[in-house]
């Protein structure tokens, strides 16, 4: 059989979801991911791209020439999945490594099986059942594909990755947001200040806005016009930022705390800003990231891998380490003092190249024929030692 790229089929198998959606738009509605891969998949020039995706009913939606098959139960979701014949089956999650065990002995044997993982955060926690059965399952999986390989590591110390098994880096996402014309942005949004430096994100304790709100505060020094909007849906530390930023008359003046946003005015906040800004000690891949890189916003934001790989280390925008918040002030600054227009074509440049749908698509077809070339030659089989 071919393994062209233009010759693959796949199809993404997903468990979970919320069991609140009401019908199948509603899903795709919520889990852009899922649309927004397969898409990337069929420009990049696979043959077929469909989703099996567990549901509290069956149903079937065709949208941009991708079919969502909507399957009651495991058992349901394994006979879709098998009847796809396809050439990969995309697993979303490692959380699911007995249901991914039994979907392998649904599937041809010439079907190849990847799961990505959608956390950095690894196995920490988890019941010594469920480690067991990930170490005993994973043999029916020929290769993982994480945002950074680094978040690998703890998932093979758990077992639930075998010691030879293929580890593949490609982002979990990315976004169709584009940049809006700057100053229709700003009216729209309110933004303003020189630089205005957003923040989208939860405020928790990961996100750690009071790191952030102390490095704005420290930067005013040298950037007496900037101003910090905050955009946010978790609030754990809301009370405590509320209480930082009225301890300083400075910040008090600058932050605008604006809270939730509806998602289709954000490429507008995005376009507005010169500056985005997230003080993340770990992320899965980060997506108001993504969708600041895909409006021009420069961003500043911690050394972390997934972060590390989104700005090309630093060469968009600039990195500072979780929780320094001296060097987080250090690094507005220094952003904020190159010439914007060139640093914003810089981003736009880079998120086309590397971090758009088309080079997740891209990606993603490459490692699956790598994976399906390795499985047909007999090296994709028993690696789960």
């Amino acid at each position: 059989m071919k393994t062209g790229l233009t010759s693959l089929s796949i199809v993404q198998v997903n468990y979970a979801f919320d069991e609140t959606l009401a019908d199948p738009d509603a899903l795709l509605a919520r889990y852009t991911t899922l649309t927004g891969w397969s898409d990337a998949l069929l420009a990049a020039g696979a043959r077929r791209a469909s989703v099996v995706q567990r549901f509290h009913r069956d149903a079937r939606v065709t949208r941009g020439g991708v079919e969502y098959v909507f399957a009651r139960g495991d058992s349901g979701v394994r006979r879709e999945a098998a009847a796809a014949a396809a050439d990969v089956a995309h697993v979303n999650g490692l959380a699911f490594a007995a249901r991914t065990w039994r979907l392998r002995r649904a599937l041809a044997p010439s079907t190849a099986i990847v799961v990505q993982n959608h956390s950095d955060t690894g196995p920490m926690g988890r019941a010594p059942l469920q480690r067991l059965i990930g170490r005993v399952a994973r043999g029916a999986v020929d290769a993982f594909l994480f945002a950074a390989h680094e978040h690998a590591g703890r998932w093979r110390r758990a077992g639930f990755i075998g010691s030879r098994q293929p580890v593949y880096q490609v982002m979990e996402s990315s976004t169709r947001f584009a940049p809006v014309d700057r100053d229709a942005a700003r009216q729209a949004t309110g933004v303003a200040g020189t630089p205005a430096v957003l923040w989208v994100g939860r405020l928790n304790a990961n996100k750690d806005p009071l790191t952030v709100i102390d490095a704005f505060e420290r930067a005013t020094a040298a950037l007496p016009g900037a101003t910090l909007t905050m955009i946010y849906s978790g609030e754990d530390l809301l009370r405590d930022a509320r209480a930082r930023i009225d301890r300083s008359a400075a910040l008090a003046a600058r932050v605008r705390l604006i809270g939730r946003v509806a998602p289709e005015r954000l490429p507008a906040f995005y376009s507005a800003a010169d500056l985005f800004v997230l003080g993340s000690h770990h992320e899965g891949s980060g997506y108001a990231l993504i969708e600041a890189l895909a409006c021009g916003a420069p961003p500043v934001v911690t050394d972390i891998p997934t972060f590390r790989l989104l700005t090309a280390n630093g060469a968009c925008g600039a990195l500072w380490p979780a929780g320094d918040g001296a060097a987080c002030a250090r690094a507005l600054a220094a952003v904020a003092g190159r010439d914007p227009a060139v640093e914003r074509r810089r981003v736009l440049e880079h998120f086309a190249q590397e971090v758009s749908w088309a080079a997740v698509g891209r990606r993603a077809l490459q490692i699956y024929a790598a994976v399906i070339r390795a499985r047909r030659a007999g090296r994709g089989l028993g690696l789960g030692d």
